[in-house]
């Protein structure tokens, strides 16, 4: 692990990676969410469940710890990309090989990253504008896996994906999943509402990749309009909005549609509203 210069400058990366882990298990602690595992059920996933995801969670937070120490040493994207690959590996030996934040080591470790370099250097612009200005070209540029989800997504529906949310500064969060937050925060009672209004705002205005991996054009549409129709009814703000979302969650099941990319999302979107504020 790196380790900085100053023991201040530690305490920070570790903050940082702590505070990331911890949005990973704020999600997992979110229901309901459309499709997705939280502390009451599976969601669409028979290889996962809550534990397990708190596990994962709580076993990356070194990793971050890390990317943020890379960020605030000036790291390139190469650096940052093998952290992320032995965070990875170290992931699926945990898992006994299941996927639980393969997109999470992603995205939340390029904003860990950012954190880093803005804690280092003072500097006041938002994570997701460093993440562009110093790491889209790397990110971009960098090794596909072929056989990975978003690629069979990326080549047969044209969709763009995480890496092309990342290297744009993540407007996902900015301009879908933040703003969610804001709002709900005035009609809603209780951060778990806040996070499943964000949620359903990130389903419906995410081309999210693993919906199109599961159920494909058809099924990303079937979620898309059942997330606006719950926001255009009120969202968290109308009265009987849980029963409404738990209604739409088990839609969700019976089709096997799973938001997996939208769950990152809500976590960095968590992650960004704890550090910049």
């Amino acid at each position: 692990m790196i380790a900085l210069a100053r023991h201040g400058e530690e305490r920070s990366a570790t903050a940082i990676g702590d505070t990331a882990a911890d949005c990973l298990i704020r999600e997992v602690e979110t229901w309901p969410k459309p499709g997705l595992v939280s502390h009451v059920d599976q969601g669409a996933h028979d290889d996962m469940d809550a534990d397990l995801l708190r596990r994962s969670a709580r076993m990356l937070a070194p990793y971050f710890t890390d990317l943020a120490a890379a960020g605030a040493a000036g790291a390139d994207m190469d650096r940052l990309r093998a952290i992320g690959m032995a965070a990875e590996a170290a992931m699926l030996a945990a898992t006994a090989g299941v996927n639980t934040h393969r997109g999470a080591i992603f995205g939340l470790g390029l904003l860990a990253a950012a954190a880093g370099f803005r804690t280092r250097y003072g500097v006041a612009a938002p994570l997701g504008r460093i993440v562009a200005a110093r790491w889209a070209t790397g990110i971009l540029d960098g090794p596909v896996d072929l056989h990975s989800h978003g690629s069979v997504v990326a080549r047969r529906y044209r969709a763009g994906g995480a890496r092309a949310e990342a290297a744009a500064g993540f407007p996902a969060v900015y301009d879908v999943a933040l703003p969610a937050l804001a709002d709900a925060r005035r009609i809603a009672d209780g951060d778990e509402a806040e996070r499943v209004q964000a949620c359903m705002a990130l389903i419906a205005g995410v081309a999210d990749s693993n919906l199109l991996y599961r159920g494909g054009p058809a099924g990303l549409a079937f979620a898309q309009r059942q997330a606006k129709a719950f926001l255009a009814d009120g969202g968290v703000g109308a009265a009987g909005w849980r029963p409404r979302a738990a209604a739409i969650h088990a839609a969700f099941v019976a089709r096997r549609l799973s938001p997996g990319g939208c769950a990152d999302l809500l976590a960095m979107a968590l992650f960004v509203a704890a550090v910049e504020r």
